[in-house]
């Protein structure tokens, strides 16, 4: 039976933490290690986490570098089978989730799904995850990281995230699992997570920022011939017009 390790980052964000943590508690799968990481908030948030000690395996609050150290810092604390990042406000779609997932002993590098995305009017557009993870897939989109399970023996050999990354980490560390780790895959056909629009990578204040990112963590990983060859057969790339307004090199 794997243990799964659900960790969840906070900070000054007590309602969206309390929503996330109940999804967790509420989930029929019992192998669950529960790992909250706190930026050191004022909020009450570190009160919401004490009232349901017994329940979490690991908690701390206490200032850090950015989301991708407070992620590092709960991902080398966790000791489960498989790990998955479900940050403060998202949510598992419902109970069963990670019963449903599991069902079946998973042996797959990187365990995937779907997701609900939900907008701050409201609006929920249901995200599908293709079968293949392809390399066009990866230069224009990203594997979403709130629906999936990663193997934490195949995560700790990729390495933590890059915390020269300010946007997308997540992003960057699925580039190197892929293409330089050859991760195996494993793609389930139902909704893990709802996704609440508003965090860094979907603010639009940060497309700018995340545009260069990405081509960043694209070049370093994929090699810039790749990136080139992509835009010059993609012309109307979303990141290849932005690359242009903003005279990246």
């Amino acid at each position: 039976m794997n243990i799964i390790s659900i960790i969840t980052i906070n900070y000054n964000n007590a309602a969206g933490l309390g929503k996330t943590m109940q999804s967790v508690f509420s989930q029929t799968y019992e192998h669950v290690e529960y790992i909250v990481i706190d930026g050191g908030s004022t909020d009450g948030s570190v009160l919401n986490i004490g009232k349901h000690r017994t329940r979490i395996a690991y908690s701390v609050s206490e200032p850090d570098k950015g989301v991708y150290d407070a992620q590092n810092k709960g991902l080398s604390k966790a000791t489960g089978d498989y790990v998955l990042v479900l940050n403060s406000g998202d949510e598992l779609a419902d109970a069963n989730v990670v019963a449903d997932v599991f069902a079946a002993q998973q042996h797959s590098d990187i365990v995937y799904g779907n997701m609900i995305i939900v907008h701050p009017d409201g609006r929920r557009i249901k995200g599908c995850m293709p079968e293949q993870i392809t390399l066009e897939h990866m230069l224009r989109d990203t594997l979403w990281h709130p629906v999936s399970f990663v193997k934490r023996s195949f995560l700790h050999q990729v390495g933590l995230y890059d915390t020269s990354y300010q946007i997308v980490a997540d992003y960057e560390w699925f580039l190197r699992a892929i293409f330089l780790h050859h991760a195996t895959l494993t793609y389930v056909n139902r909704i893990i997570a709802n996704f609440y629009l508003g965090g860094l990578s979907s603010d639009p204040v940060n497309r700018k920022n995340l545009a260069r990112e990405r081509r960043r963590a694209q070049i370093s990983v994929l090699g810039e011939e790749t990136v080139n060859d992509y835009e010059r057969k993609n012309p109307n790339h979303w990141l290849k017009k932005l690359k242009i307004a903003l005279r990246v090199n």
